[in-house]
């Protein structure tokens, strides 16, 4: 077998021109690999017929929507992660499982390169390279938009001058990518921070105000940190995501518009929706203010932001990431329990809690009659724990 190129496929035009550039440019043969990741869209079939109008010698579609659900969503709800404080690392999360079946083609079909049409201002580029280098040291990387200064014009030039059987007349004015996680919208108006997104802008959310009389309450189970049921009903993470999307969405809960730190070192403007996501995670964060214990609550808090800015930065496959990836799967051991929400106006409200692992005491935090508090080992504990400060202060005041 003739020494293969494997792309990451998406079905657009720069990894379509990719197909037959990469084939002109290296005198290999490419695989095109589309992954499922609950995109929605296009149908993955037309998809993959594309990549072999396009001159791929193979194309491949793996349906990863469960995996994506089990093993990378619901590792960032365990998490509570969320980058800056805000962002549910919609796109961050999918590119480790592309990068994992990317390699997988790669030794299946004979490939010693890989491929991606990430540019070199993204943080992309490395979420690929950096999982490439990870899982297979061994494959050389190729990335033609990056490397050879694509622009949209000479991919189209390209496309036409070679026939590659592509519509490139139609033209959206943003850049998007979007899964079952969520949805990211970038360019375009939006790079002006000053102005505002436009109705436009969204697929994933309603506007706010639409459903305005018929909110939506629902409550939302979990064991062991894995989300299980929705109003009592069975559902897989997958299909928690996916019913959330829609009752949330309907709602326009989960609108983001945020300026954020990218890892080359610019800020970028992005508006996300990611309805499921901001649900699951808050009702998770919720759950965990019952079941776990003070310090471990505490710490944990601290560590949620270093691992998201582990996964934000590509480096999912880390040994720190991995470290913390235990600590995580510990702390979840009694996060179960029911919370209800109340979904309105873009706004998500817990009104609700409940679990067999809760640690609240209602006879020790009540202050009504049944208090089992004792009131009496307050004023000892009031006197120690600031006594420090209390020396200190006298020392600084020439007391």
């Amino acid at each position: 077998m003739a020494d293969r190129v494997v792309l990451a496929y998406s079905g657009g035009l720069d990894t379509s021109v990719a197909i037959s550039w990469i084939g002109k440019e290296t005198g290999k043969e490419v695989v095109a690999v589309a992954i499922d990741l609950g995109q929605g869209g296009e149908d993955m079939e037309v998809v993959r017929q594309r990549a072999l109008d396009c001159g791929a010698v193979e194309s491949v579609v793996v349906d990863a929507r469960d995996e994506f659900a089990d093993e990378y969503c619901l590792p960032t709800i365990q998490a509570n992660a969320l980058y800056m404080d805000r962002y549910p690392l919609v796109s961050a999360i999918s590119r480790p499982l592309i990068v994992k079946h990317i390699v997988k083609a790669a030794r299946d079909h004979g490939g010693t390169v890989v491929s991606h049409g990430c540019t070199g201002k993204g943080n992309d580029q490395v979420r690929f390279e950096v999982g490439f280098g990870a899982l297979a040291p061994d494959l050389e990387v190729i990335a033609p938009v990056r490397d050879y200064a694509w622009t949209r014009e000479k991919a189209i030039s390209f496309a036409e001058e070679n026939n590659i059987p592509i519509n490139v007349t139609k033209r959206s004015p943003f850049s998007i990518d979007q899964n079952v996680w969520g949805r990211a919208v970038e360019t375009g108006f939006l790079e002006d921070l000053w102005n505002a997104p436009t109705k436009d802008v969204y697929d994933y959310t309603q506007d706010p105000t639409l459903n305005w009389n018929s909110p939506d309450e629902l409550i939302i189970s979990f064991e062991a940190g894995k989300p299980v049921a929705i109003d009592g009903k069975s559902v897989t993470v997958l299909e928690a995501i996916q019913e959330l999307n829609k009752r949330a969405g309907a709602q326009g809960v989960g609108r983001l518009d945020v300026v954020e730190d990218r890892l080359v070192g610019i800020k970028s403007r992005e508006v996300y929706e990611a309805p499921g996501a901001m649900v699951l995670i808050n009702a998770h964060q919720e759950l965990e203010h019952v079941t776990l214990e003070r310090e471990l609550g505490r710490y944990k808090r601290q560590m949620e932001q270093r691992w998201s800015e582990l996964v934000y930065d590509g480096l999912w496959f880390s040994p720190l990431k991995t470290a913390l990836d235990a600590f995580v799967q510990k702390t979840q051991e009694r996060v179960t329990g029911d919370i209800r929400l109340f979904l309105h106006g873009g706004a998500i409200t817990v009104n609700g809690r409940r679990s067999s692992e809760s640690l609240y005491d209602f006879n020790l935090a009540t202050y009504d009659e049944g208090d089992t508090f004792d009131q009496s080992y307050a004023k000892g504990f009031v006197n120690i724990h600031g006594l420090s400060s209390k020396v200190a202060a006298k020392r600084d005041l020439g007391l």
